[in-house]
């Protein structure tokens, strides 16, 4: 099973890698946001699976953290890019 679970692990850093280049080229701080969104999210499944592979319940508890805190990141990202700039009215 340990394996198994190895094996997802492995595909799972290969998606965080291919999240980080979207990250890193853009185009849009949308879509860069949206990449760090999965990034999250895929780290917490990394978390997971190497809680259920070493049976450690600290990094279970890590990964429910994780996982708690990322719709805080995307409140914060929406407020931030709502908020008007120098000269421009607030419409509501």
């Amino acid at each position: 099973m340990a394996v198994y679970l190895s094996v997802i692990a492995m595909v799972l850093l290969g998606t965080l890698a291919l999240g980080l280049v979207r990250v890193w080229r853009g185009p849009t701080p949308g879509d860069r946001m949206a990449s760090v969104l999965l990034g999250g999210t895929t780290g917490v499944a990394l978390l997971l699976i190497l809680a259920a592979i070493e049976g450690s319940c600290s990094t279970l508890d890590t990964a429910l953290v994780l996982a708690v805190l990322a719709p805080v990141l995307t409140v914060a990202f929406v407020a931030a890019r709502r908020r008007p700039g120098p000269g421009e009215a607030d419409h509501g």
